[in-house]
């Protein structure tokens, strides 16, 4: 199992969603952040200290997916996200240890598929 973690520019998510959509990768956290990395950053003196001044606004994408989901995630989020700009973004494959679902106590791979809802 493992937690794939994008970082991408906000108004690339929705693209990043359709495609994750297409992939059949389901189950994601969506959180505003803050960062600064290949950008042209804003730097100034002030009391004799160099600070940056600028920080860009990005979106942090979570989705824990079984091994044979990884790959489609990552291609997925990359065909949504790309814009060929520096700022674009970063995807981090992360491994997990345990995933626990609350709901049933179903755990690892069975906690990490979708589930159908009951109608």
């Amino acid at each position: 199992m493992k937690l794939v973690v994008a970082i991408v520019r906000p108004d690339r998510v929705s693209a990043v969603l359709e495609e994750l959509y297409k992939a059949e990768v389901q189950g994601l956290t969506l959180s505003r952040v803050q960062g600064h990395g290949g950008e042209r950053e804003h730097v100034e003196t002030y009391r004799g200290m160099s600070v940056k001044m600028e920080l860009s606004e990005k979106m942090r994408i979570e989705i824990g997916v079984s091994n044979h989901f990884v790959e489609p995630t990552v291609q997925a989020v990359l065909r949504g996200a790309r814009t060929g700009e520096v700022g674009d973004g970063k995807i981090f494959v992360l491994p997990v240890e345990k995933v626990v679902r609350i709901r049933t106590g179903e755990v690892d791979e069975s906690a990490v598929t979708p589930v159908q809802m009951a109608k």
